[in-house]
């Protein structure tokens, strides 16, 4: 019998949702970096196994907006936890639940959704704290399922997708058994290209960026990409280029082995930088560069 059944991925930004769902998945469908607010839309996920398909949708990280990007992340929360079978909330196990925390597992227990807590980065705590902080989440309601894990060291990634299938209901498959992700070929090429800003630039030029496909020939054994990347001012398009072009070439090095191995060909990746100020702040631009607004779609 066929089961499927949507589950949201959620919690605050740098909890390791992104990591969390490239694990289960076995593929690396959704950029990871040490910075928060790595993720900026809902990201599908989806895995196939034996009679059941999973459909994860990792979202960003929950924090107070500063910009209208921002803002649109929030709805894209919102919009990614409306309806699902269930929710799996990734959060510290060295850390008590702050207020983003409680406020989802309020949300939840109002909507009645059942909730997996993940307590993610076990290798990071001990034991004894991580009774602690499991008897504080206690405290605030019941889950489905707790489950103390590592994301990043893939420990107790099977325990999370054996909870996760509890929540499944019999009925067909959404998607075909091979299919990974609802992403676009050129979104995955733009959002491989933009984590490697996130880890090779420092400080907050890279949440400045955006990345956009302005090409993409699929020739057989090669793909051709030209992608654009869009900075705020004149001084970060610097900083991105570096000197000689050093920096935007160790970005499209990386980027493009990335790419060759979730593709399969080989790669050819022709960047460019360029400057629009204050896109952040302007809907229109947001829009053109495909981070939509949620409740406009």
């Amino acid at each position: 019998m066929k089961r499927t059944g949507f589950i949201a991925i959620v919690g605050r930004p740098n909890a390791g949702k992104s990591t969390l769902m490239n694990a289960m998945l076995g593929e690396k469908v959704a950029i990871v970096s040490k910075k928060p607010q790595t993720t900026r839309t809902k990201i599908m996920g989806i895995l196939t196994k034996n009679e059941d398909q999973f459909i994860f949708i990792d979202t960003p990280g929950m924090h107070r907006p500063k910009n209208k990007l921002g803002s649109n992340m929030i709805k894209s929360i919102r919009s990614a936890v409306s309806g699902v079978d269930g929710v799996i909330l990734v959060a510290d196990a060295s850390y008590a639940p702050g207020e983003v925390e409680r406020n989802f597992i309020e949300r939840f227990k109002k909507d009645k959704t059942p909730v997996i807590l993940a307590l993610n980065k076990t290798d990071l705590s001990d034991p004894a704290k991580i009774a602690q902080v499991i008897t504080e989440y206690s405290a605030l309601g019941d889950y489905a399922s707790v489950v103390p894990l590592s994301a990043l060291k893939n420990d107790g990634v099977d325990i999370v997708i054996d909870e996760a299938s509890k929540l499944l209901y019999e009925g067909d498959w959404m998607f075909d058994e091979d299919s990974l992700t609802d992403q676009p070929e050129k979104q995955i090429a733009a959002e491989t290209i933009r984590e490697k800003l996130l880890r090779l630039i420092d400080n907050e030029i890279p949440h400045g960026c955006a990345v956009v496909i302005e090409e993409f020939a699929d020739e057989g054994t090669l793909i051709r990409i030209r992608a654009e990347i869009f900075c705020e001012r004149e001084s970060h398009k610097k900083i991105i280029i570096g000197k000689k072009g050093e920096m935007l070439k160790k970005v499209g090095s990386y980027a493009r082995e990335d790419l060759e191995t979730f593709f399969g060909v080989k790669v050819f990746l022709d960047l460019w930088v360029k400057v629009k100020e204050n896109w952040r702040d302007s809907e229109l631009i947001i829009n053109n560069f495909g981070i939509k607004d949620e409740d406009k779609k």
